[in-house]
């Protein structure tokens, strides 16, 4: 501890971790505690959240519904980009974080606390994310970071420090856990203990929004998915908010076990670790996304999309929501998404999102061209002139 603290703002969910964190910081600096929990969907009580802070003491507790501006202002911003880190994960715990960050200091500016501190350990990626977004919103914030303070070093300990200080915790947090979860209306994420083992097949009981594909329903499911500008706006003619397309997406990809991955992904401090990821809705979201820019996009503007796809599902991994690389990508990307809009059609069937059909008022196929059978409308002897104008810098190269 090297600053004087008077108030600190703890991102906080009620669980081992935070729950620890909140009687050390008042232990440890002397200072006045707020929580701050964020709704953005997850199945918790947080009324037993709330009384759970109170338990502690603490006069100032924040829980902030932002369910619906998590889905509007970030998870279909990013879905506009198709972005998949590392060509599976659909970013559902790092989007989260920039709002999560985002609110943080706009409660610390309101009570006028001087520090902000989270639950995130000095291995993972979400440290970087809370703080990037700290330090954008307030940069001069000092922040607290428990786990690269404090000698404490695994879960055991935590679960002593709570006995010790009469810190109620749930009896399936007391080292028995298997694994650790995060979740959120996009989607659920675990790891660590049983699932750290890469070689292992994840036990059944580590999925809590899907069933297994084996149990889904032998028939498949027809569904289908209204665009505008880029942008889910209803699911089976039932016009709906952002969430409440997610959440119905949710429903409909979990009922057939849509959405499981399990990989290998690189942190972007440096390790590599193994995560099980359930994004039912999201992976709905993404298929029918894609389709429906198939039909709309032209094409040198679709490659361009697919080449900086990537980079922004990198930048939002590694944190960099708030950065204006990424702003300068969400600019072009949303222009791309003015005509991407209609209807598409699919079924889902044992774990697969299967695109049965897809239309729109500004779809730029045209049969007449692409038709097999005889046409007026083009000569196919012009190929051969483009072929070889084409072929000029390989002839003879070998």
């Amino acid at each position: 501890m090297s600053q004087k603290v008077n108030k600190v703002v703890l991102a906080y969910s009620g669980g081992l971790d935070t729950s620890v964190i909140l009687k050390w910081l008042k232990e440890t600096y002397q200072c006045e505690v707020a929580t701050f929990t964020a709704d953005l969907g997850q199945d918790e009580d947080f009324e037993a959240v709330k009384k759970k802070a109170a338990q502690q003491e603490t006069t100032e507790i924040f829980v902030e519904d932002l369910r619906e501006e998590f889905v509007k202002d970030y998870v279909f911003p990013m879905f506009r980009a198709n972005p998949l880190y590392e060509g599976y994960y659909l970013l559902g715990t790092s989007i989260a974080r920039p709002l999560i960050a985002k609110k943080q200091i706009e409660i610390a500016n309101q009570i006028n606390a001087d520090a902000v501190s989270h639950g995130a350990t000095g291995k993972g990626n979400d440290q970087i994310r809370f703080e990037l977004g700290y330090y954008f919103h307030n940069p001069d914030i000092h922040i607290i970071s428990p786990w690269r303070e404090w000698d404490m070093n695994s879960r055991e300990s935590l679960v002593q420090y709570a006995d010790q200080n009469g810190i109620e915790i749930q009896k399936d947090k007391r080292g028995e856990q298997p694994f650790s979860i995060d979740e959120n209306i996009l989607h659920s994420s675990a790891e660590g203990k049983v699932l750290e083992d890469p070689s292992q097949e994840a036990p059944e009981y580590v999925y809590s929004r899907s069933v297994s594909p084996y149990d889904a329903p032998d028939m498949p499911e027809e569904v289908s998915i209204e665009f505008k500008s880029g942008d889910a706006c209803s699911v089976n003619n039932v016009s709906m908010s952002p969430f409440e397309i997610l959440k119905k997406l949710n429903e409909l990809g979990g009922k057939h076990g849509v959405g499981r991955i399990d990989l290998v992904e690189n942190r972007y401090i440096g390790m590599k670790s193994r995560g099980v990821y359930e994004t039912p809705g999201g992976t709905i979201l993404y298929h029918a996304h894609r389709a429906i820019e198939s039909l709309t996009l032209d094409k040198e503007a679709a490659h361009m999309k697919d080449g900086i796809s990537p980079k922004y599902a990198e930048l939002v991994y590694n944190g960099y929501w708030f950065s204006p690389e990424r702003d300068m990508l969400q600019s072009m990307i949303d222009q791309s998404q003015i005509n991407v809009q209609g209807r598409v059609n699919l079924k889902l069937y044992k774990g697969n999102v299967i695109i049965t059909g897809r239309q729109s008022d500004k779809s730029l196929y045209n049969s007449d061209l692409a038709t097999f059978e005889s046409d007026n409308v083009y000569s196919q002897k012009d190929a051969e002139g483009f072929i070889k104008l084409n072929a000029l810098r390989l002839r003879g190269k070998k």
